[in-house]
């Protein structure tokens, strides 16, 4: 395979989680809708993922074992070291929602203070907390004092607008209550996905912390972001979600590039190919057949366009409801190939559409 190249990073420590060591400092950051079982299986079996992370958990449903919830926090023995993300406003819930899960044998808790969307920042979760200093850090102390000896950690924004940045605050007085790390994702609740990240801020969070890691998050789809977050934050290790999505190829490009400063490219139309239809097969084995063929419509609209299928072929699959007619669907596009005719060419532009719109819409 061609190699590309870019200046290796810095060398660093192993990056800890309290306990918990991780293989690599990347790790595959949640994101509604996407990092179920079936897609953390396909990333974890290209390589390079140091910690991988579940859908946001509804603390509440967690507890009264909702059928969705219970599916969201499904895992298997491959699927190690896994997160579990839990929001919710109510500190004895939260904690509740804890050790139910150090029970189930999960490696680490995530708090989500980073959510925007309406339906959960108007309970009070979410963003929202990071307007509110006494109900946050009570939260998080309650959550970290639950379960003593599993990693917690936060995934937050730089703050709710730009007036409150409170990140660096708040990281701060996490740590002092136990925290083993904190996610940010470089913009406030306000920004939604809209504009780019703020890497100063993640800097000023970076610094604001005194020994545990940090962790940056947005806009980060190739080597060369990596590389720039890197420099620019001083930050310990990276989560990616959408970029991902676009390249399930790059935490192993990663680690690659750590390493030697070279790395494979990404994959082409048969690569892709493979690995649709093993996180599809994986879906069917999480979801059964009836459930699987909804359930990966999202997912296989990606896959088709990055392997750059005509929008009437991904129509095609999207029509499909039966895993024959999937079948039926795949065999056709594989004989179609590309629409250039050309198999083992990459992607050029791997971009994921963001939400868009008022934030309060979402």
């Amino acid at each position: 395979m061609t190699q590309l190249f870019h200046p290796t990073p810095e060398p660093r420590p192993p990056l800890v989680f309290g306990k918990l060591r991780l293989a690599s400092r990347y790790l595959l950051s949640p994101l509604a809708g996407f990092t179920n079982l079936p897609f953390r299986r396909i990333v974890r079996e290209i390589g390079g993922v140091g910690l991988a992370t579940t859908d946001l958990v509804n603390a509440r449903g967690l507890i009264y074992g909702s059928e969705k919830t219970t599916e969201l926090i499904a895992t298997c023995p491959e699927d190690r070291p896994l997160s579990v993300q839990i929001f919710g406003a109510d500190p004895e819930m939260m904690a509740d929602a804890a050790r139910l899960l150090a029970a189930r044998g999960v490696g680490s808790i995530d708090i989500n203070m980073g959510c925007p969307v309406n339906k959960v920042t108007k309970t009070g979760a979410g963003a929202s907390l990071m307007c509110r200093n006494d109900d946050a850090v009570r939260l998080v102390e309650a959550v970290a004092r639950a379960v003593p000896d599993l990693p917690v950690t936060v995934k937050m924004r730089l703050g709710w607008d730009d007036r409150q940045l409170t990140a660096p605050h708040f990281a701060r007085a996490f740590e002092e209550v136990g925290v083993a790390a904190v996610m940010i994702h470089g913009r406030t609740r306000q920004q939604g996905f809209s504009g780019t990240v703020n890497l100063d801020g993640i800097r000023q969070v970076v610094e604001a912390v005194r020994s545990i890691p940090v962790i940056g998050n947005g806009d980060v789809r190739s080597i060369p972001d990596a590389a720039r977050m890197f420099a620019e934050t001083g930050c310990h290790g990276i989560g990616i979600g959408r970029g991902a999505l676009a390249n399930p190829w790059i935490f192993q490009q990663l680690v690659q590039w750590e390493a030697t400063g070279a790395y494979d490219p990404p994959g082409n139309f048969d690569d892709r190919m493979r690995l649709l239809r093993r996180q599809l097969a994986f879906v069917v084995e999480l979801r059964g057949p009836d459930r699987a063929v909804p359930f990966f419509r999202k997912m296989a609209h990606w896959y088709l366009k990055f392997m750059r299928m005509t929008a009437r072929q991904r129509h095609e699959f999207q029509q499909a409801m039966t895993l024959d007619e999937v079948e039926s669907v795949l065999t056709r596009i594989e004989e179609i190939g590309p629409h250039d005719g050309d198999r083992l060419a990459t992607p050029t532009e791997m971009h994921i559409p963001v939400p868009s719109g008022p934030i309060e819409h979402w």
